[in-house]
């Protein structure tokens, strides 16, 4: 049972204690302020588009101010019909009809949310001086500027901003209905805050969906970042497992030949003994403290193969199971065969089945070719397979996508060099080349 102690507010006081209705309409009223007042006149200026950059330079400079001219064609649009409309009275200078219809959606493009309160006061001056048989309290003019000015201020601003001038506007226009609208032919406020509506709820879902776009795009570069760091940890722990076991095992050989030696000697002098002594129980320390460092990669439920790990002489076993899963494979060794330290053989076996398993999965029903080359000083590899006889042909799920990472790290481990690429022929090759030093080969 968990037990929840609750601490209560006590009012200062004379002080009442405030609803929820009320920190409601507080909180409603501070966005309000925090949207439409704060900075209100603040400098905005429309950044230009981002173009995609496979186009032509001239056409992505005249791309990116695309939504600068279409605010610009707006607002020629509201100049005509402000013009072509006769419902405004002639008493009013055509210069400020001009101004009031135009400027405020030209100054969407530097002033987004002062274009909306322009707007609003230009609706209302231009209604005043209109006449009775013009539609009230929009002027066509004002009707199509004030719907442009919301809809361009919504695109730049966050959706909160878009309902609260939609709100804003509803109440001017209820207003107006209300005290000033019994003298004239008909109301359209209606119509506008449903064409409005319409247009910012296009807006909302537009933003919205962008953002979770963007959202879902970030979260892909996260997420392959981390499968390819978990990956690359993966690999390198493998790497250290069988480093580990393949360290392990020479030491343990060094400790019981030390221990062995001054028996195999008829009376050894007491310097050779000690001698063997002190290399036994190096050996042994150092497998101690190997054991100790080396030992934190293994996970909990890891479990150390029964089988020696693999090398080139089990690789005709690893070729045959390729082969019954489908991959025509032929193997090719040049060169002296002969015994190359554990650490090269087991990485050389891998290197071959992992190159393996990416051509089954990337390349089904193409032909593969392993080539093994003992040359002075090292060993030489090259796995080749071509094109796929059917591009159509559904690739499998399986795999993360990272085979050549672990290549590059064992190959790196080694001091190798390693190439991998795509052939002419439209397949795929990995080139590697493993150095050995001369003494650790007739070791």
């Amino acid at each position: 049972m968990t037990e929840t102690t609750q601490t209560k507010t006590t009012p200062l006081p004379g002080a009442e204690p405030r609803s929820p209705e009320f920190r409601l309409a507080m909180d409603a009223l501070r966005r309000l302020r925090q949207d439409l007042f704060h900075d209100a006149f603040a400098y905005r200026p429309l950044a230009p588009l981002r173009t995609d950059r496979r186009l032509p330079g001239r056409v992505r400079r005249y791309a990116a101010w695309t939504p600068h001219a279409t605010v610009v064609a707006a607002a020629l649009l509201v100049l005509l019909i402000a013009v072509a409309s006769g419902d405004i009275g002639a008493s009013i200078p055509n210069l400020l009809i001009v101004i009031l219809s135009v400027g405020p959606v030209l100054l969407t493009l530097v002033r987004p949310v002062a274009a909306f309160w322009l707007s609003l006061a230009a609706t209302a001056l231009v209604a005043a001086f209109s006449d009775e048989w013009t539609d009230w309290p929009w002027a066509p003019a004002s009707f199509a500027a004030h719907l442009v000015v919301l809809t361009v201020v919504a695109a730049r601003t966050r959706p909160r901003t878009g309902a609260w001038m939609w709100a804003l506007t509803a109440a001017y226009a209820f207003l107006a209905e209300a005290l000033l609208g019994g003298g004239h032919y008909a109301s359209n406020s209606v119509p506008f805050l449903f064409v409005s509506a319409l247009a910012l709820l296009v807006v909302t879902v537009r933003q919205v969906r962008r953002q979770a776009e963007q959202e879902v795009t970030a979260q892909q570069t996260v997420t392959a970042h981390e499968r390819s760091r978990r990956t690359l940890l993966e690999e390198r722990t493998n790497i250290a497992r069988e480093l580990h076991d393949v360290v392990a095992h020479h030491m343990s050989v060094v400790a019981i030949q030390a221990e062995a030696a001054p028996y195999r000697v008829e009376n050894p002098p007491p310097e050779l003994e000690k001698a063997f002594a002190t290399i036994r129980e190096n050996a042994v320390a150092a497998l101690t403290e190997l054991r100790r460092v080396l030992g934190v990669v293994r996970a909990e439920d890891y479990e150390a193969p029964d089988a020696p790990q693999p090398t080139l002489l089990d690789l005709d076993a690893l070729l045959d199971n390729v082969r019954e899963a489908g991959l025509p494979v032929g193997k090719a060794v040049t060169g002296a065969v002969r015994e190359l330290p554990q650490g090269v053989e087991l990485s050389a076996y891998r290197i071959v089945q992992e190159a393996l398993s990416n051509t089954l999965r990337h390349a089904p029903g193409a032909t593969a070719r392993v080539e093994i080359g003992y040359v002075l000083g090292g060993l030489g590899l090259r796995i080749v397979n071509g094109p796929a006889p059917h591009p159509t042909l559904r690739k499998s799920p399986h795999g993360a996508g990272h085979g050549i990472t672990g290549m590059r790290e064992r190959v790196t481990m080694l001091n190798g060099e390693m190439t991998a690429g795509g052939t002419d022929d439209g397949g795929y090759e990995v080139s590697v080349f493993l150095p050995v030093a001369l003494t650790e080969e007739t070791s």
